[in-house]
């Protein structure tokens, strides 16, 4: 009976340190890709010229194909153990989603269409809804699933892109851009005010300003604190992580698929300094957890480090967006 005790806790305690080991391993986020190596690689690979909307396209799938298949494989919606008790990679992968959500929804109002009355594409149609499917689903059908089949049709359009005789298009357009530019303004101003929330704030009501005609559905608070539950602070921090690395992917595409509306209106630099500010957001983190010192207090505070990185990049979108509009 002893020695049946001892074999129990010695295999429990080996499940234990495997778990651990395997969960340090699975949190280990993916580097960034070099957009446009891969793009000529994955040319040559189906032996097409890379047309505009070829680099977008590819950056798209990369990312996703990445969520799908880094170690561990998408963990958001495991229900076994280690993946189980794992929230910061889970964080990281719904962070990165969005941003592909986002991106598709675009690709197929926007960039793939000459004007409002125009059709949508086929591939298109297939792949934006299923990127939509919950996160969390592990059973009929499972989220991979249905990922994968928006992952199929993305493919299925880059090659038909690149098909001269193929009904496929990709408007690469100052005004397809900043619709897109818009929903990645929004995005980040989210997430800075979350990170920002870490300390707490005591916030005005500025709903309503700078329009005195303006009305909302129900009455709210002059003022209110704003303050991000300490049990949710690593979740927020790895969201805007896993935002920031698919962005860099996706606006290092754009710099490819955009450069002559770029290059015109001048703003490739600023293009390229956006790409720089979400850049340091992808640097280690050294500290075992994620710090909460106050503002100027003597420990760091890793949300305000990461809000200042992304506020940063949101306000050279926002002027981005302004020179593709006016310049």
């Amino acid at each position: 009976m002893t020695l049946n005790k001892k074999a129990i806790t010695s295999a429990l305690a080996g499940v234990v340190v495997v778990g651990g080991l395997l969960s340090v391993w699975w949190d280990i986020e993916p580097d960034v890709i070099d957009v446009n190596a891969l793009s000529i690689e994955q040319a040559e690979v189906l032996g097409v010229k890379p047309v505009p909307g070829f680099a977008t396209m590819t950056a798209v799938i990369s990312v996703t194909d990445t969520l799908l298949t880094k170690p561990g494989g998408y963990l958001t919606n495991d229900k076994i153990y280690p993946s189980v008790l794992m929230d910061n990679m889970p964080a990281f992968e719904f962070g990165a989603l969005q941003q592909i959500r986002d991106l598709a929804l675009v690709l197929r109002s926007d960039f793939s269409r000459s004007q409002s009355q125009s059709v949508e594409d086929a591939d298109l149609v297939k792949a934006q809804p299923a990127l939509n499917f919950e996160n969390n689903s592990w059973i009929f059908p499972s989220t991979e699933s249905e990922y994968k089949k928006a992952l199929k049709h993305f493919e299925l359009y880059r090659t038909r892109l690149a098909n001269p005789s193929s009904n496929a298009q990709f408007y690469a357009r100052a005004d397809n851009l900043t619709e897109w530019l818009k929903e990645v303004e929004k995005r980040l101003g989210s997430i800075s005010q979350r990170l920002s929330a870490s300390v707490g704030q005591d916030r005005l009501n500025t709903d309503l300003a700078g329009d005195s005609a303006a009305v909302q559905s129900t009455k709210a608070a002059s003022h209110q604190e704003v303050k991000t539950s300490w049990f949710k602070l690593d979740d927020v921090f790895y969201e805007a992580r896993g935002t920031s690395w698919a962005l860099i992917h996706f606006l290092k595409a754009v710099e490819i698929d955009f450069a002559p509306v770029l290059e015109k209106k001048n703003a490739l630099v600023s293009l390229r300094q956006i790409i720089r500010e979400l850049e340091q957001t992808q640097e280690t983190v050294w500290s075992p957890m994620v710090l909460n010192g106050s503002g100027f207090g003597m420990m760091a505070n890793h949300s305000l480090v990461m809000a200042s990185y992304i506020s940063r990049a949101n306000a050279a979108i926002i002027d981005l967006n302004k020179l593709l509009t006016q310049g």
